[in-house]
């Protein structure tokens, strides 16, 4: 095909020569002055890095093997990992999206038919609504432990906690996966049970009711009420209280939304404390 003209990462201009030798592979050096190798490719006149390298011949094969996924309909999602052996994983989903639905998006997200992928490290496919595309276009997703996380304004935040989840919630007492799949972050497949904490919904026969409790030495039962809103304010009661008494303990507040600050001030004073608790913070 002859010569394409290329902008490189080392801030020079170099000649791609198709088919001789070394082709995609540019060197550069770190500031220690140590030599390693980047590999980019232009497609649909964008240039796109591929990563770098510590030898030419891997950026080589990064390069041939990002254009074979760019140019061969028979490498899919379900099988790029036997074609991408050298390329990470993470840039064959963004070429393969690029390629299938004529979109760059720097993150390995694979738009699909009303919802899109997002594929960690290259690998684990997490679904999202498309709501979610431009946030996760523009913050990458990491894993730590099985907890999805992103890095956002220096702060790390769960992704679970866009749906007003709290760190604290426990999968299948505080939310549930709808379907059952707990990779399927859609919002029509994350229901969330209890929105406050030391709130629990409790369901008796049909019958739907919330109880607050504190963690003290043990489970201590504030009451039962009809709506979360109040047993969240009971909750913040019962932890000022503990406070107040000089349990050295931390204690999130819950942040009650349903409620003027009048309202929340009457509910909260008159909101009776059970005599156990009471008798127990007494003895501190």
């Amino acid at each position: 095909m002859g010569f394409e003209l290329l902008p490189d990462f080392c801030n020079t201009v170099f000649f791609e020569r198709k088919g001789d030798g070394m082709t995609g592979a540019c060197q550069a050096k770190k500031k220690d002055g140590s030599v390693y190798w980047r590999s980019s490719l232009t497609y649909r006149r964008r240039h796109i890095s591929l990563g770098s390298y510590e030898t030419e011949s891997a950026a080589a094969a990064a390069y041939a093997q990002g254009l074979s996924i760019l140019h061969e309909n028979n490498i899919t999602l379900e099988n790029f990992l036997s074609h991408a052996k050298v390329l990470a994983p993470e840039k064959a989903v963004i070429l393969l999206n690029l390629r299938d639905n004529h979109t760059y998006i720097k993150n390995p997200v694979y738009l699909r038919q009303g919802y899109f992928s997002y594929f960690v490290k290259g690998k684990e496919e997490l679904k999202f609504s498309n709501d979610d595309l431009f946030y996760y276009s523009a913050h990458a997703i990491l894993v730590h432990d099985g907890h999805y996380y992103v890095n956002d304004y220096g702060m790390q935040y769960g992704i679970l906690e866009r749906f007003g989840i709290r760190p604290w919630s426990v999968a299948g007492r505080d939310y549930v996966f709808a379907n059952g799949d707990t990779k399927d972050f859609r919002y029509e497949n994350i229901i969330v049970l209890n929105h406050y904490h030391g709130v629990y919904r409790i369901d008796t026969n049909g019958v739907i009711r919330y109880e607050a409790r504190i963690h003290l030495n043990g489970d201590f039962v504030i009451g039962r009420f009809r709506t979360e809103a109040k047993a969240a304010v009971a909750y913040n009661k019962a932890a000022d209280l503990a406070i107040a008494a000089g349990i050295g303990k931390s204690f999130p507040q819950n942040y009650v939304t349903e409620y003027t600050a009048p309202e929340y001030a009457e509910i909260y004073t008159d909101l009776t404390m059970p005599e156990r608790l009471l008798t127990y913070l007494k003895k501190q």
